[in-house]
């Protein structure tokens, strides 16, 4: 079955975010993912992985002002300096903590910015970011979401994160396809992700509607999860979902397939 690994971002949210590594841990994880790294030292991350023998799988590259609702701001076109300081400092990050792939959130377009503009200036960030982490070694990957839970985020479906993708023209840009959010806007999973297995380097899973755990809602899992091993997909998924009540309660899922 497929690697998982679990989002500190909305799993163990019933710890404070140093203490969800041992829970994570406890709980049989062998990987995590998380939003943000940033508001903590590198080296107590670090410090918390190693203990646990975590691998750090991915994290975001500094999406804004996170706490004030923006999403992202690599599709910004007053915001590219900004933009580029924040790859630095998510190399800085991973150089520490041992990830080989991060993500870019192209954000909401700005209001009073035309489309063209706003694919202009994503495409010249994706260009530059695939750049500078391919120098350090590191992946990047560019994430599609449902404009239902994020209106107006720019990047919304597979078919228009491959034209970006082409456009930008890096060997080191790929998909971070999240089953949720696609759900929501495009439906077609399994054939979707087959199609594009070349081009996805990461996977994010949750449930429909309500974004909870697998089981919840309208999606087959126990199918999607055997398809994607039918197909060859080697990467991690990250389980970024809402836990319908504790996190520990949602896990029978994942428990009930005796591996993470």
């Amino acid at each position: 079955m497929p690697r998982f690994c679990a989002n500190l971002s909305m799993l163990f949210t019933e710890h404070d975010f140093l203490d969800r590594f041992d829970a994570a841990a406890a709980a049989g994880f062998t990987g995590v993912e998380y939003l943000f790294p940033y508001d903590f030292d590198a080296a107590e991350i670090k410090a918390k992985l190693d203990a646990r023998g975590l691998t750090q799988v991915l994290f975001n590259l500094p999406a804004g002002d996170w706490n004030a609702g923006e999403r992202g701001i690599a599709c910004h076109p007053d915001r590219i300096e900004e933009f580029r300081a924040g790859v630095e400092r998510a190399i800085s990050y991973a150089r520490v903590l041992g990830n080989t792939q991060v993500n870019c959130l192209a954000g909401i377009q700005p209001a009073g910015t035309e489309e063209a503009l706003a694919e202009a200036t994503l495409v010249e960030n994706l260009r530059y970011a695939a750049d500078k982490l391919k120098q350090a070694g590191i992946r990047l990957v560019m994430e599609a979401i449902n404009t239902r839970d994020i209106p107006g985020f720019f990047l919304n479906n597979t078919k228009q994160a491959l034209r970006i993708r082409e456009q930008v023209g890096s060997d080191n840009l790929h998909l971070q396809y999240d089953i949720y959010h696609m759900q929501i806007m495009e439906g077609d999973i399994c054939p979707t992700l087959q199609a594009n297995l070349g081009a996805i380097a990461h996977v994010q899973l949750a449930d429909n509607p309500g974004r909870h755990e697998p089981g919840t809602g309208e999606l087959n899992y126990p199918f999607i999860f055997s398809f994607i091993d039918q197909i060859g997909y080697d990467g991690w998924i990250g389980c970024e979902y809402k836990p319908a009540t504790s996190t520990e309660a949602g896990l029978g899922w994942l428990k009930s397939m005796n591996t993470v």
